[in-house]
């Protein structure tokens, strides 16, 4: 397995490396640095202002080669400033990165962590009751909310529970966010609402059909041949054989609880990881987006990592060779 494991995490650096490469292309050679700071100053900034904002942020410097002094280019300060995690400054603001990304984290996992423990129970226990009563009118009216609810865009259960919850019967603040403990929870009930509801027709639909897929397996034969009622075959044979699809769902989703729901913490106006990258989107600053992109990147591979690792626990006839 050791053998295994650095294979991919090799793999892993040539992938970051590559990220890298791509991200230098897209904002610091495809992008004008002067175009950059032109949306930072604005279109009327005098070219005075213009040259001392690119000097301050290093596009002055050669983009690739410097034959004076090699390692004074942009392709090394971007690569090494990333490796070494020092993000630098914001292209809008002048923020520093890291500071902002420090007070994001809060917020963003008090909205992804309560999803992900309420929801992903939530959808295997949905699942699990609608394999139980597979072939019968209960499994064919759960495949038809789960298809209809996952044909309604994440848009319109954000809307809905703003209006319905939020407006109507003011159960929760619509929007806003608020960092002392007592008053947080009510923020961030609605958007986990919201996102648990909206994933719950895509995850039930996927985790029926792997029981489903289950229920027709040897094991489970043998195990009705034996005695074992229904409910135990779910519960004791037929749940734990199907973690490995399970988890392979799950490892997919993992980097968003870090890096943060887009739509909902920007329509719920909570200031999170999601937040910043969509006004860094709308802002124009690359600076901050390159380094989202990056950080999703590392906790992808780091996670498919750790889902490799986690298939052996699960199941012991996996070998990692």
């Amino acid at each position: 397995m050791i053998a295994y494991l650095l294979r991919r995490l090799v793999w892993g650096a040539v992938t970051i490396l590559g990220v890298l490469l791509f991200l230098f292309w897209l904002f610091v050679l495809y992008a004008q640095p002067e175009d950059v700071a032109r949306r930072a100053l604005g279109e009327k900034a005098p070219p005075e202002a213009i040259a001392q904002w690119l000097v301050n942020h290093g596009y002055d410097r050669p983009a690739v080669w410097n034959p004076e002094a090699p390692l004074d280019t942009r392709l090394f300060d971007h690569l090494s400033r990333m490796l070494r995690f020092d993000f630098g400054a914001s292209d809008a603001d002048d923020a520093p990165i890291a500071a902002r990304l420090r007070s994001g984290i809060g917020p963003t996992l008090g909205v992804t962590l309560p999803l992900f423990a309420i929801g992903l129970p939530l959808s295997l226990a949905l699942a699990l009751g609608v394999a139980f009563f597979r072939d019968t009118y209960i499994d064919r009216l759960g495949v038809v909310v789960c298809v209809l609810a996952m044909s309604v865009s994440i848009l319109l259960y954000i809307l809905g529970g703003q209006f319905l919850l939020g407006k109507l019967l003011r159960w929760f603040p619509i929007s806003g966010f608020d960092p002392d403990p007592g008053l947080a929870l009510r923020f961030l009930a609605l958007p986990v609402f919201v996102g648990v509801l909206a994933g719950l027709g895509s995850d039930v639909r996927f985790f029926r059909t792997v029981f489903l897929e289950e229920t027709g397996r040897d094991y489970v034969r043998t195990a009705r041949a034996k005695g074992a009622g229904d409910a135990r075959v779910m519960l004791r044979h037929v749940l734990p054989n199907a973690m490995i699809p399970v988890l392979s769902a799950v490892s997919l989703t993992i980097p968003f609880l870090f890096t943060g729901s887009l739509l909902l913490e920007s329509f719920f106006g909570i200031p999170g990881l999601g937040s910043i990258t969509v006004e860094a989107i709308q802002n124009n600053d690359f600076a901050t987006l390159r380094v989202m992109v990056y950080l999703g990147a590392l906790l992808f591979i780091a996670v498919q990592v750790a889902t490799d690792v986690a298939y052996t626990w699960v199941d012991p006839r996996v070998r990692l060779e």
